[in-house]
């Protein structure tokens, strides 16, 4: 389970997040929906370790994770917004890499990079230097990286940005799969229709604020009440023009 408890983040006096309290429990694909500017980037790189909080508390399994932060990273897979790679390796070395971090040992990683090259059809782009990729051949690289470790937890920042449809088919339905075989994953993303189809919780964020967090089934009763499509009914939510 993770938990954010009265989470803030401050730039000086702008609050980029407000005190936020949210819960995603085990195998929820959950959603975290929110305009430009909103507070999305901001908490995921909170819970990752990228950012530290002005206040509050991130917990992964009840642990804090800015108590232990090695402990619970081993148990994070983590998908950035912009996919960084090491140009001059090639996938497999670069997945190699990556894996070591965690200390898998070099038969358990090699099985694991199979899968992965398997699952997201990687394909002969395995054997070449990550400089030649397109951007959906490098997100597919990180995608495949994150998982190797067997992590609980997916944190996904914006996992759509640059695949081709063929590759957003793909990385949606791995995400639908490990869901089900009980990793959590929590996705920031602008796509309103992948949070329709994949997703079974959403919170949408708004100037720092939680102003919706419920069910993707209560998101559907909201906009039946409001008779609203979607994206209507979230841009009347975040009251954007």
């Amino acid at each position: 389970m993770l938990e954010l408890k009265n989470l803030e983040k401050k730039f000086g006096n702008f609050v980029a997040v407000n005190k936020i309290n949210l819960k995603i429990n085990k195998g929820e694909l959950f959603g975290f929906l929110g305009p430009n500017g909103a507070g999305k980037t901001t908490t995921i790189k909170m819970i990752v370790g990228l950012l530290s909080p002005t206040s509050g508390n991130i917990y992964l399994d009840s642990t804090d994770v800015w108590q232990k932060p090695i402990e619970t990273k081993m148990k994070i897979g983590y998908i950035p917004d912009q996919p960084f790679v090491y140009d001059k390796l090639t996938g497999r070395e670069y997945l190699y890499f990556s894996g070591g971090l965690y200390n898998l040992t070099k038969d358990v990683l090699k099985a694991k990079i199979d899968e992965q090259i398997e699952l997201l059809k990687i394909g002969s782009w395995i054997a070449k230097r990550t400089e030649e990729y397109s951007q959906g051949m490098r997100q597919r690289i990180v995608i495949a990286s994150a998982f190797l470790h067997n992590p609980d937890f997916i944190i996904v920042d914006e996992p759509m940005i640059g695949l081709d449809p063929q590759s957003a088919f793909l990385v949606k339905r791995l995400f639908e799969e490990k869901a089900k075989n009980g990793i959590t994953i929590f996705m920031s993303t602008h796509s309103l229709n992948v949070v329709e189809e994949i997703c079974t919780h959403v919170s949408i964020i708004n100037k720092g604020n939680i102003i919706f967090s419920d069910t993707i089934d209560q998101l559907h009763n909201l906009k039946k009440e409001k008779n609203n499509n979607l994206e209507e009914l979230f841009i009347q939510l975040t009251n954007e023009e």
